[in-house]
């Protein structure tokens, strides 16, 4: 693409959040869509579970039915619905165990079809063009790894999680969290990034990928067991298995501390027929590792998941600068609270990338903090007592900072956090800080993950409580007095 390059609206990012968007922008203008990898690379396609939706008899929601998505249905023809955790009934309509995947194609050959958006594949987004304080276009590296600059109205940051901020996790390797980062050192606010969601039930097997095991398994019956074979559940949570996500991640770790063993889910009292056919995505990739899902012991353990928190917007998807919006796991709308119910990150991408669209079209106007939110401090943002010159752990800007990045978050600031390891997490983070523009796409990389990963650490020691996926060990309770907020912050 030229130097310069002008559209009307501009997303990046090619999954749920934004193809719902460009369908909605595309009446409008000139569209272009930036995607990190190939176009159907994004969490989106990971998702196993489903989208939890009402459809009951008076309800109007069926956009995605209508282009054509193949949900599973009952024998009455009715849309088959699942449960998962935290959910008190059957509420998650599912296309086997690959509804993302599905969702994503009925979008993709929608967005396909349209000839007023381009898309350009394998496109890092490196900075927010930021002019007169409003939002005026994106600076990207194209796939030969050139700087491309493209001009637009509005722009769109759909850019998905960051689970790659962490050692293990269920994301694929282009959720580095860049959306965040790019919206950070615009000048946006960001919140609550202390939340992040690790899932209960990856595969853990040395050598293998940790690919998720989805949440509808136990949803349909499946149980966790410990070495010897007997449940454990109901020794940490009333409701067992089908508990809350932090809670049976946090129980499985200390399950396996206490019997010195591993932890399995089994689905082994179940038809197997009805497991292999429910479920042929996770079965073809356990196969694959030589497991049946149906008979054998299948090991896990969490891994991160999803972020609660991200780009402050408002319901429209509009952030504190002019011209620049979020839409789906990127922004923090305040809909998860501090603990995602499962199956609604789909549902969210679609509704707030609509709701985006629309907001897009209007003439830009930040959008105001809200009432429930307040401003860090800005003094170090350290918790209370901290000295801030705690400095054990060095990270250089090399290609193994990714690496060295990613293992100490998951070591002080993963599912289990306390003053200490976060302090060392902070103080090696704010040593790697860098704000200066990325000259190439390696710097692009490294400064954009250890952008995330500082604000999550910050976030994380400043939050002197428990709550949700943020999970202190030297504050255990939830301290609703003090901590009953959502927190933002700003490099500005």
């Amino acid at each position: 693409m030229r130097a310069g390059a002008s559209f009307d609206f501009v997303i990046v990012g090619g999954g749920v959040a934004g193809l719902r968007a460009a369908i909605g922008l595309a009446p409008a203008g000139r569209v272009l869509v930036l995607t990190k990898a190939e176009p159907a690379e994004s969490n989106t396609g990971y998702a196993q579970g489903g989208i939890a939706a009402a459809i009951g008899d008076d309800d109007s929601v069926r956009e995605l039915i209508e282009w054509g998505a193949r949900f599973d249905r009952a024998a009455d023809g009715r849309p088959s619905l699942g449960r998962e955790a935290a959910h008190s009934v059957r509420r998650v309509l599912h296309a086997g165990d690959a509804t993302g995947r599905e969702i994503g194609r009925v979008l993709w050959e929608r967005v396909s079809a349209l000839g007023a958006v381009e898309t350009i594949d394998h496109a890092l987004a490196a900075e927010i063009v930021v002019e007169d304080g409003r939002a005026a276009g994106v600076r990207y590296f194209d796939r030969g790894g050139a700087p491309q600059d493209v001009r637009a109205g509005a722009t769109l940051l759909a850019t998905g999680g960051a689970g790659q901020v962490f050692r293990d996790t269920t994301n694929p390797a282009v959720a580095t969290g860049d959306g965040i980062a790019l919206a950070f050192h615009a000048g946006a606010r960001v919140a609550d990034l202390e939340f992040v969601q690790f899932h209960p039930t990856a595969l853990s097997r040395p050598g293998a990928p940790r690919f998720l095991i989805s949440e509808a398994l136990r949803g349909e019956g499946a149980r966790l067991v410990n070495q010897s074979g007997e449940p454990f559940m109901t020794r940490y949570h009333p409701d067992g298995d089908l508990a809350p996500r932090d809670v049976v991640a946090r129980s499985i770790v200390r399950e396996s501390e206490r019997t010195g063993g591993a932890v399995f889910l089994t689905l082994a009292h179940l038809d197997a027929a009805y497991v292999r056919g429910r479920f042929p995505t996770i079965a073809a990739m356990l196969k694959d590792l030589g497991l049946d899902l149906a008979v054998d012991r299948i090991p896990v353990g969490p891994a991160a998941h999803y972020m609660m928190g991200g780009v402050d917007t408002d319901v429209c998807g509009r952030t504190s600068i002019a011209g620049l919006f979020a839409a789906g796991e990127v922004a923090c709308t305040g809909l998860h609270g501090a603990n995602r119910l499962a199956s609604n990150s789909l549902l969210e991408g679609l509704v707030f990338g609509a709701r985006a669209a629309a907001a897009m079209q209007e003439p830009p106007r930040a959008a105001p903090m809200k009432e429930d939110r307040v401003m860090a401090d800005g003094s170090g943002l350290m918790a209370e007592g901290t000295n801030g010159d705690h400095l054990p752990y060095a990270i250089s800007h090399q290609p193994s900072a990714i690496t060295n990045v990613r293992e100490l978050m998951w070591r002080c600031a993963g599912l289990f956090r306390d003053r200490a390891g976060l302090e060392e997490a902070v103080a090696a983070l704010d040593a790697l800080a860098d704000a200066s523009h990325p000259a190439t796409v390696d710097r692009a990389r490294q400064r954009n993950l250890s952008t995330v990963a500082r604000l999550i650490a910050r976030a994380a020691l400043r939050r002197t409580e428990s709550r949700g996926g943020h999970y202190r060990l030297d504050y255990p309770a939830r301290d609703d007095e003090r901590w009953c907020v959502h927190v933002v912050e700003t490099a500005l």
